[in-house]
């Protein structure tokens, strides 16, 4: 079936100039996700930064609603970005964790992503930025419906400067357009400008798909230590170079936002901003926060999944507005496909169309009954319905309080556990407090009877669970 779809996307790009592909489709809205990595829930000026400033993305709420309660899936990044762009929980595709430069598996070409889903309906499809869903070719953007791309396979720690890396972990980082490699070896030097030359791409595409509905995905490789920042904002802000490179990244969303009036398309064009996860506390100066939640980057607690989230479309959307609903990343796909009249997926997905909270209409809930969070190697560690989140018994890890690294080098870990089922009312107790398990038996019943349902379906490995609705991760060519 999606051999189908894209062969009849195909054909009308080749049948149907741009103009006649605009006039066509000219209700249909562009859009654009920015997607940062690492980027803490306090990490933006309207959620609470302190030691810099990020007017445009301030602005950005302003002008549109900002989500308290946004969450990923899960607080690591392939797993994460798969979720993003298909919809569905990161298990169900196979993803799990980061994928390292030698992974011989990817997100499966027969998984829809969201480009390949608005390619159906005749639009242009872009790409700058972090994939992380696959090195080998045919994982790349260009195989998974963006017409192109411009960017780093994985992450940019992922090279030979890692300090905390044996010699010889990781081959030279190189820089893709297409699928060629048109930068063997990413230096700290050139790693300056990554967040300068993804947003010149964004803004040349914006330029050239002007008159037919685009879709395009900024993937920004920081505020992922190693960080740099150009020359333009170095030493900017009060916090270091944490807050320049965030800065930088506020700059980004302002030239996107600018490209768009400029071309008279702004009030056509959805723009989407948040985060992969939350921050990796254990880098410290080189972290960014997610007060007042608790804990951040690689667990299940709120500061790992809940993100900042801004949407904004003049006209669509009603400025200024606030959303404490809950809603996570898998929601955007089935979203973006009611907004544009794109037929969902064949293969079953998990996300559900939460246009009405993007909208602040008056009353307007989730319209999930529970979300859920998986770990590691499809370790199912929380659950949330409503108000309640349920925390399953597992392994996670913390600094206890202690301060993370400087300038680079990380901190270390150490490990916890959660022993028992622990509950908690995070819409009054963001920060995870106070375990209210005890006296809430049937609301724990209640959450555990959702965990062993997403279980038979998308299996833990914490219960050596298979799960009966999981499909398979792409391999790449020759691969056992």
């Amino acid at each position: 079936m999606k051999n189908i779809h894209l062969l009849v996307a195909a054909a009308l790009a080749v049948v149907l100039s741009p103009a006649a592909v605009s006039a066509a489709a000219q209700r249909l809205p562009n859009i654009v996700v920015i997607f940062t990595d690492d980027q803490g829930y306090a990490d933006v000026g309207v959620f609470g930064a302190k030691g810099f400033t990020t007017p445009n993305l301030d602005r950005m709420a302003a002008e549109g609603i900002r989500f308290t309660d946004f969450h990923v899936s899960s607080a690591v990044c392939s797993a994460s970005r798969a979720a993003l762009l298909t919809g569905c929980y990161h298990g169900r595709v196979g993803i799990h964790g980061a994928l390292g430069p030698k992974a011989t598996h990817g997100l499966n070409p027969d998984e829809m992503t969201i480009a390949e889903l608005v390619k159906q309906k005749g639009y242009a499809t872009g790409m700058a930025g972090k994939w992380h869903l696959g090195r080998p070719p045919e994982f790349l953007p260009v195989r998974q419906g963006f017409d192109e791309y411009f960017g780093l396979p994985y992450s940019n720690d992922m090279w030979p400067y890692h300090p905390e890396a044996k010699k010889g972990t990781y081959p030279p980082l190189p820089l893709i357009e297409g699928d060629t490699v048109i930068d063997p070896e990413i230096t700290p030097e050139k790693q300056r400008s990554l967040t300068t030359w993804y947003t010149e791409r964004a803004v040349k595409f914006i330029a050239r798909n002007k008159e037919r509905p685009f879709f395009f995905y900024l993937a920004h490789s920081m505020p992922h230590v190693p960080l740099h920042v150009s020359d333009k904002f170095k030493g900017k802000s009060e916090q270091g170079l944490y807050g320049d490179v965030i800065m930088e990244i506020d700059w980004s969303v302002g030239e996107v936002l600018k490209a768009l009036k400029q071309h008279g398309i702004d009030e056509h064009t959805l723009v989407i901003f948040t985060s992969d996860n939350g921050p990796w506390l254990s880098y410290g100066n080189h972290a960014g926060s997610a007060a007042p939640l608790r804990e951040g980057k690689g667990t299940s607690w709120e500061g790992g999944t809940r993100v900042p989230f801004i949407a904004r479309w003049p006209g669509r959307i009603p400025a200024g507005k606030v959303q404490d609903e809950t809603a996570m990343t898998i929601d955007l796909l089935p979203t973006l496909a009611h907004l544009t009249g794109a037929p969902l997926p064949a293969r079953k997905i998990d996300g559900l169309n939460v246009w009405p909270l993007l909208a602040a209409e008056a009353g307007a809930k989730n319209p999930h009954e529970a979300y859920f969070t998986w770990f590691a190697d499809n370790q199912l560690q929380a659950v949330r319905s409503g108000e309640w989140k349920l925390l399953l018994p597992h392994t996670y890890r913390t600094l206890e309080g202690r301060p993370g690294g400087r300038d680079g080098i990380p901190a270390k870990y150490a490990s916890l556990e959660v022993k028992q089922p622990e509950l908690y009312r995070v819409t009054r107790d963001r920060n995870e407090a106070e375990n209210v398990a005890a006296q809430n038996p049937e609301v724990v019943r209640r959450l555990l009877a959702f965990a062993e349902n997403a279980r038979a379906e998308l299996g833990d490995s914490l219960t050596k669970r298979p799960g009966s609705g999981v499909r398979a991760a792409g391999k790449a060519s020759g691969a056992p």
